[in-house]
């Protein structure tokens, strides 16, 4: 024991043995629920957040373990002070005697030159109980070059400045094993206050050390992942913006004439926000007059999907302008998707308005049907045949015509603006999905513009849950007392 510490020290007394048995007790229950929490953790190596939650849980364990161990020291007593030397304890029982091993201690005589190590010591330094112990000269010798010349400050603070010691160093043993010892040490000083020796606790936290290494790797994997997901959601937002139309209403097509459309749209994006979709929406006035109106989705998120969608816009548009039909428009995007090199999936609708007949010709791929609103009441238009963009190879589109009348309102939208299953026809959409939205027929009804009609959608159903991105256009023929005269 250090001179400056005395057996009537208060320090010294032992608290209650019945304490210390009931902390063990709750120690060694905790360690029982955390232990069962770690065998129920993902131990897939290569999904970094299971790996991160299995090192937490390691390391909680084994921070248990050793609260265990010291718990035990306390309610045993200390051992007894190490002398010259100490021979190495019989094993102890499986199970029992293993973690009190890896604390260890130690005393160098500064006066005779002489050191003490406890058996534990020994067994952390890998060195034969029949050797004599390392002097402070000479404990150097076993420490990575790299990390001596950190023990010998530690040192020398102790014994100069009489500072205590509480740091780590790294030992080689005779073995080639490498293990991470902590010391806590203090001078014992003489009567004239000059240092005689030096006592020690070495700990082997090379487990330790080990499992935070890898809460580490884990924790700096998982935060490059975030950012890389920052960085390519940051990248999906800045290519839908380009790609998609600028106006969010209203907007008129064609401006003058008859059977103008009043025009609104909005994107959605889904409950998470977390990645961006395919889904788009579009609105062009072709050379001959006619208005094309389309909606799609192209499966998938990410930059990727978002690449794919602007690639798939764009060819629609341009086939459009060259004067294609929707249905030969269809046909052509399925060619364009069904390719061994980027195979893909979409759906979409496709609408061809000729103003002066007020005639809508539409097409869609596996895709929900306009609905059609008028004198307050709403209903789906029968969709021709179709099936998803790059599902079948040489598949041929059907079309539809909708003749339109002053005032009537059509909504295109893509799955999600309300949360939704697939029905039993394959459209993609339930019932209920499709029934609120027909519901808000009366308040259409009641709106003055197409932007408004376009509120009452987004008020209605923008803040539902929902799992994927979506789109709502909103096209409303314009009455006859308005341009339409």
């Amino acid at each position: 024991m250090p001179s400056h510490l005395s057996a009537d020290h208060p320090a010294a007394q032992p608290p209650p043995r019945g304490s210390v048995e009931a902390l063990i007790s709750q120690a060694r229950r905790l360690r029982g629920e955390m232990d069962a929490v770690r065998r129920d953790a993902p131990v897939d190596g290569t999904d970094p957040e299971g790996r991160w939650q299995r090192a937490l849980c390691d390391l909680a364990v084994h921070q248990l373990d050793d609260l265990d161990a010291h718990l035990a020291q306390l309610r045993d007593g200390p051992p007894p002070a190490p002398v010259e030397h100490v021979a190495a304890p019989p094993a102890a029982p499986s199970g029992t005697g293993s973690l009190l091993s890896r604390v260890g201690s130690a005393e160098w005589n500064l006066l005779t030159d002489e050191a003490g190590w406890s058996g534990e010591l020994y067994q952390i330094l890998g060195r034969d109980p029949a050797a004599p112990p390392l002097t402070l000269d000479e404990l150097p010798s076993v420490v990575l070059d790299e990390d001596r010349p950190k023990l010998t400050c530690m040192v020398t603070d102790c014994l100069v400045d009489a500072k205590p010691i509480d740091g780590e160093f790294r030992v080689v043993r005779p073995d080639g094993g490498v293990r991470t010892v902590h010391i806590m040490g203090e001078p014992v000083l003489d009567a004239d206050g000059s240092t005689a020796s030096m006592w020690a606790v070495l700990r082997d936290v090379s487990e330790l050390r080990r499992h935070r290494r890898t809460v580490g790797e884990t924790h700096a994997s998982l935060q490059r992942q975030r950012h890389a997901a920052q960085t390519e959601h940051r990248l999906a937002v800045e290519l839908q913006e380009a790609v998609l139309p600028p106006w969010r209403g209203p907007l008129l097509l064609p401006q003058q004439g008859r059977g103008t459309l009043e025009l609104a749209a909005r994107y959605l994006p889904s409950s998470a926000g977390a990645r961006i979709g395919g889904d788009w929406y579009d609105a062009l006035q072709l050379p001959d007059g006619d208005t094309l109106l389309s909606v799609g989705d192209l499966t998938g998120q990410g930059v990727a999907v978002t690449s794919g969608m602007a690639m798939l816009l764009g060819a629609l548009r341009g086939m459009a302008m060259a004067g294609a039909e929707p249905g030969r428009l269809m046909t052509w995007l399925n060619q364009l998707l069904d390719t061994p090199a980027q195979p893909a999936l979409g759906s979409a609708v496709c609408c061809r308005y000729r103003p002066g007949s007020r005639t809508l010709v539409w097409a869609q791929a596996g895709h929900p049907a306009p609905l059609l609103f008028r004198n307050g009441t709403g209903r789906v238009l029968t969709p021709p045949d179709g099936v998803l963009l790059g599902a079948t190879p040489g598949a041929v589109y059907g079309q539809a015509e909708e003749t339109l009348e002053p005032g009537d309102l059509l909504l295109l939208h893509t799955n999600g603006p309300v949360p939704a299953h697939p029905d039993t026809a394959g459209h993609g959409e339930s019932a209920t999905a499709v029934d609120r939205l027909l519901g808000l027929a009366p308040r259409f009804h009641a709106a003055r513009t197409a932007q408004d009609c376009l509120r009452t959608v987004v008020e209605e159903l923008g803040t539902t849950e929902r799992e994927d991105d979506a789109c709502v256009l909103v096209a409303r023929v314009a009455a006859r007392h308005g341009r339409d005269g």
